[in-house]
């Protein structure tokens, strides 16, 4: 089996690579580096390029002929939630540009099976938690947004007779294999905090008056590694022809608060800084927390590390390459 992987050079999808190498398979990979890093797919066939642009449509179709490609993992996208409010046109190109010029490619190429990397964001604030993939998709921000209308576009194509297709929803994704694959880019709360930590700066915590026990947002934190995981079972789902579903949650079913994640990093740290309030951000809903049953029962997948274990891996990978 030959895997093409989006955004394989990133933080998330070099996680995903490294496993597929590992079991053997043959892994071909396109990224446009802006925030993926070359070294973790070193010795892999690279495509160095932009997906939403519609000139990239030829050569990942050229590539998946080259390499006999049998299956696509996507990852490249824009993921900042703040970000997407104040350009929800340019998420909108990058997120959905990007997945249809991919489909192109893929249907001019004779390859019919793709993980999607969606996300949580698609049940925007839900009335009740955990949250079940029945549970209403009403994304409340942009980057929600352009990840439910991605897995439309594959429900589309899957009507249309020649894709398979399965999305995983993803909660708040910490942690690290190792050094070189750790989260370097301070896009998400635990890099974040750790960022500022390291910088002797007070964390930011974006509200405290949410409704929630200590007021800030809650959310469902799952180890990249096991994160990683869940698509390789999926993957193989697919092309085993299982009857699976097309959505699922990949979480823990637990929820952690905003401040409990910021007093876990400054535990591991030694230094206890006391975070800055901030206003809330737009789009952030107060809780959000996974129910895992379905990938339990269908897949057989569950996650098997907790937030320490985010939390230590990610601030040993920081020291190490920053």
């Amino acid at each position: 089996m030959t895997v093409l992987v989006t955004g394989g050079a990133g933080y998330i999808g070099a996680h995903v690579v490294t496993l597929l190498r590992e079991r053997g398979d043959s892994v071909v990979v396109v990224d446009d580096l802006i925030t993926g890093i070359a070294e973790r797919v070193e010795g892999l066939p690279l495509l160095n390029l932009d997906i939403a642009d519609t000139s990239s449509i030829e050569p990942i179709a050229d590539m998946m002929r080259e390499h006999s490609v049998t299956s696509v993992i996507h990852f490249a996208a824009r993921k900042q939630v703040g970000e997407s409010v104040s350009e929800p046109a340019r998420y909108y190109r990058d997120n959905l540009g990007g997945l249809s010029n991919l489909l192109l490619a893929m249907e001019s190429a004779g390859v019919g099976r793709i993980v999607f990397s969606s996300s949580a964001a698609v049940y925007g604030e839900p009335d009740a938690n955990p949250v079940f993939e029945t549970t209403p998709q009403s994304p409340i921000n942009p980057y929600g947004e352009t990840k439910l209308y991605g897995e439309h576009l594959i429900k589309a194509a899957e009507k249309a007779g020649w894709l398979r297709g399965v999305s995983l929803r993803y909660f708040n994704v910490a942690g690290a294999a190792n050094a070189m694959l750790s989260d370097r880019v301070a896009l998400n709360l635990i890099p974040m905090v750790i960022e500022k930590i390291v910088a002797g700066e007070a964390p930011k915590v974006f509200g405290d008056d949410y409704p929630t026990a200590d007021g800030t947002c809650i959310r469902d934190y799952v180890h990249v590694i096991d994160l990683a995981e869940a698509h390789l079972v999926a993957l193989d789902a697919l092309t085993d022809g299982r009857d699976i579903s097309s959505e699922y949650n990949i979480g823990t079913g637990t929820g952690s608060s905003v401040r409990e994640v910021v007093d876990a990093v400054s535990k591991v740290s030694g230094n206890e800084i006391e975070a800055e309030i901030c206003p809330r951000r737009p789009g952030d809903p107060a809780i959000l927390i996974a129910d895992v049953g379905r990938a339990r029962d269908e897949l057989g997948w569950h996650a098997r590390l907790g937030l320490q274990d985010m939390v230590q891996s990610s601030w040993s990978g920081w020291l190490a390459t920053h």
